[in-house]
């Protein structure tokens, strides 16, 4: 018997319409002859599963399932792609968790803690891993512009704590712009982190382990003509995605190492991407962390769609090492 598989989209950040995607890629992706799939929209109090003629159900949140003509429908598994809240934060986690549905992510704790980036970074730092210097700052919190500048220097990073995909964030230059892109921030989340400027080679490295298997994928080099990897370039295509990246072998393996590592440092899930800058001599980097992803961008141009194949593999049968992964003993 097939097991029934839902996969969870949409959500309640800017990033709901990205997220959409995804969850089109995943289903693009799964072994239709193994498994009945459904996409399942979350968008505020209103969950609805897509249904195969178009039409929509309600979910019942007393056990994620709901009603066809046929009958009615209780996912085995949840297959999770909402890039930022609920979905990428531990919220949903927590639910999944309550009404005992497995799923694909990283638990509430690895969650919570991975999607708030000051948190994140401190908590690597205490384990060795390089980041850039930040100041954490609070809506409604009094401070300086100058003390920031005098503290993490120009050009730096001002960006939202808690999201993705770029939205709301700024490179700013001069001091004069520094005010307006705070602000700016602010409009997506309640916390912003200021970072200092990483200079150096922008690279992404895919993760996935299950109890029987570890995977590190080939690296992927980033090379965009804008200022930062914005939303611009991770989906409009304006950018030049290079997989397996042109660094230096002792290097990439360094980074894959480091890549493994953090995943068992923090306990993942399921497939991780965390994005690097490498600074200083070829072949003998500092490897700087950027930022973790654990529901990574899954259409059929992202990067680990991308690193899957260059693996040798498919992203069918990585998504099926997940969701088996999950009722293994």
């Amino acid at each position: 018997m097939k097991r029934i598989i839902a996969i969870v989209a949409g959500g309640d950040s800017s990033e709901h319409d990205v997220s959409l995607r995804s969850a089109q890629g995943i289903y693009s992706f799964i072994d239709k002859e193994r498994y009945d799939c459904f996409i399942i929209e979350l968008s505020g109090r209103e969950w609805q599963a897509v249904l195969p003629d178009g039409s929509r159900a309600d979910i019942d949140r007393n056990d994620f399932s709901f009603s066809t003509p046929q009958g009615k429908i209780k996912p085995d598994f949840a297959y999770i792609t909402i890039h930022g809240t609920p979905g990428e934060n531990g919220v949903l986690q927590g639910y999944f968790d309550l009404i005992k549905l497995p799923y694909s992510t990283c638990g509430v704790l690895v969650e919570a803690m991975t999607f708030n980036k000051f948190t994140l970074n401190n908590y690597l730092k205490s384990w060795g891993v390089k980041v850039a210097d930040s100041i954490l700052l609070r809506k409604g919190q009094s401070y300086k512009d100058e003390d920031i500048v005098n503290r993490l220097g120009l050009p730096c990073f001002v960006k939202p704590n808690d999201d993705g995909s770029s939205f709301g964030v700024s490179k700013v230059k001069t001091l004069e712009e520094l005010r307006p892109a705070i602000n700016k921030a602010f409009g997506e989340d309640n916390e912003v982190m200021i970072e200092s400027l990483l200079e150096g080679t922008e690279i992404t490295c895919g993760c996935y382990k299950t109890r029987d298997k570890s995977c590190v994928f080939p690296i992927t080099e980033v090379v965009t003509s804008q200022e930062f990897f914005d939303y611009d370039a991770k989906y409009n295509g304006k950018v030049d995605e290079i997989t397996p990246a042109r660094i230096a072998p002792e290097t990439a393996e360094r980074v894959s190492k480091l890549t493994s590592s953090i995943y068992d440092i923090l306990g993942c899930n399921g497939i991780i991407r965390i994005d690097y800058i490498l600074s200083g001599e070829k072949g003998n980097e500092t490897i700087n962390m950027l930022e973790i992803n654990t529901t990574p961008g899954m259409t059929t141009t992202s990067f680990i769609p991308q690193q899957i194949r260059a693996a040798g593999m498919t992203p069918g049968d990585v998504i099926a090492d997940i969701i088996e992964n999950a009722f293994r003993n």
